[in-house]
């Protein structure tokens, strides 16, 4: 049986897949499949994957024929996947050589639905580690315990998929799969769902993702459309927790992570095309009227004057009846 799948989108990395394929040999067990799924690149990156097929033991090689997007490729790897325990990777990033086999015997000697990690920042030549906002480390605990408190940064703000490693019961649950086409933000509703849903989790102080910050081509970059996609994200979040049973509890930190992603996006608005610039703030204003209003009178009055006149100005902005849909 395949003790662990390593599910890896590509899309047009040609610079960078050399790097992530070679990490991956580092990490090779008999027992270890990688899935590396080609988002139909336009460069190099698939006759590289083609080596990669036939070099990297247990690889798997699909590709798309069409762009998808980051978590219609991971949902074509976790279709794929045949191990017992499930993780990601970007294939822009670089993993530190037997990693996977330490992630493996965390997750084993815990036994627990999810474990997630530390991870090491790479911007540049800059390296900087970051951490799990969860001071409890080792300790298994039900997931939905630390999704709070609403005005700190916890685990449901670490949302980054590839920090951690997954049970297959979580797959057969259908709590590992993306919302098919965002383009961004598509690690949100996935990790509020994981904390709202599964059993048991636990946070490990264990490095060895590196993750590539600042690349040209990453989203994150990008001043283009894709990125409003935060907002269908987002949406998705906030409705979802709606309807969970401690709804009254879990939703105000669920609209104030939503209003401060706006307001980030606001802060930074000079790096989007003018076009989108206008839809970003016709679309927030309208998500704004969307949210529970009782629930963001409290969120605004817990955010510093900067952001919460900043929102509050964008509530009051007129929309049309065809945004607010």
């Amino acid at each position: 049986m395949v003790k662990l799948s390593v599910i890896v989108p590509f899309y047009n990395v040609q610079q960078y897949a050399p790097d992530t394929l070679k990490s991956l040999r580092a990490n090779a067990r008999e027992d270890f499949e990688f899935i590396l799924v080609d988002d139909c690149s336009k460069d190099e990156t698939p006759e590289i994957l083609e080596r990669a097929a036939r070099e990297l033991p247990g690889a798997v090689h699909l590709r798309h024929e069409t762009n998808g997007g980051l978590a219609t490729a991971r949902n074509t790897g976790l279709d794929a996947a045949r191990g017992e325990y499930l993780t990601f990777l970007d294939g822009d990033d670089w993993l530190a050589p037997g990693y996977y086999a330490r992630l493996v015997a965390a997750i084993e000697q815990l036994g627990c639905d999810f474990v997630r990690t530390d991870h090491v920042q790479c911007t540049a030549r800059a390296r900087t580690i970051h951490r799990v906002p969860h001071g409890r480390r080792g300790v298994v605990m039900p997931p939905r315990d630390v999704i709070l408190p609403a005005d700190r940064s916890t685990s449901v703000d670490y949302a980054y998929a590839w920090a951690g490693i997954y049970h297959r019961r979580l797959a057969d649950q259908g709590l590992l799969h993306f919302t098919d086409g965002l383009r961004t933000a598509e690690d949100r509703p996935w990790i509020w769902r994981l904390h709202r849903e599964a059993e048991s989790f636990a946070a490990v102080g264990l490095l060895g993702v590196f993750y590539r910050r600042g690349v040209a081509s990453s989203l994150t970059q990008i001043g283009d459309v894709r990125q409003l996609d935060f907002i269908r994200a987002f949406d998705q979040v906030v409705r979802e927790t709606a309807q969970d049973r401690d709804a009254d509890k879990l939703l105000p930190k669920a609209v104030r992570t939503y209003c401060a992603i706006i307001s980030h996006h606001l802060g930074s608005i000079e790096r989007f095309e003018p076009q989108v610039a206008r839809k970003l703030k016709s679309l927030s204003a309208a998500a704004l009227k969307r949210m529970p209003q009782g629930v963001l009178d409290d969120a605004l009055d817990s955010m510093d004057i900067q952001r919460a006149t900043r929102l509050r100005r964008l509530r009051r902005r007129p929309v049309s009846a065809e945004v607010a849909a």
